[in-house]
This record gives C-alpha cells, sequence and structure tokens, in this order.
C-alpha cells in the first residue's frame, strides 16, 4: 500500500510540473489571478477537486 501511495505521489508531481515547464508565461499569469480569489471561491474549488477525484477512482476501481 505505501509504495502505491509513493508511486501516485510521485505521479502527482510529474503531472503538476508539465505545465510551469511547458508554459512558465501563462502559469505565472495563473497563479497571479489565484491570488486575486477569496478564500470562500478557493475552498470551494479545492472541495469540487477532491469529490471530482474521488468520484474518478471510484468510476475506475
Amino acid at each position: 500500500m505505501w509504495h502505491d501511495l509513493l508511486v501516485a505521489m510521485c505521479l502527482v508531481l510529474v503531472l503538476e510540473g508539465i505545465v510551469p515547464f511547458l508554459y512558465p508565461q501563462r502559469w505565472k499569469a495563473m497563479v497571479a489571478t489565484l491570488a486575486t480569489i477569496d478564500v470562500r471561491t478557493m475552498r470551494r474549488l479545492g472541495l469540487a477537486s477532491m469529490l471530482l477525484g474521488t468520484g474518478l477512482l471510484y468510476l475506475i476501481n
């Protein structure tokens, strides 16, 4: 189980690094835009992301 968790975390790092590597200017603009979003909206986006990920995992397995 721990091995699978570590593999998943490594894949997250690889996927997270693709956009800043390929499009650094767009990534900087996106981060600047995210800095202006209020906390409540950011929490909702985080919750939606977690629910989507959980749902996709359920469908895959």
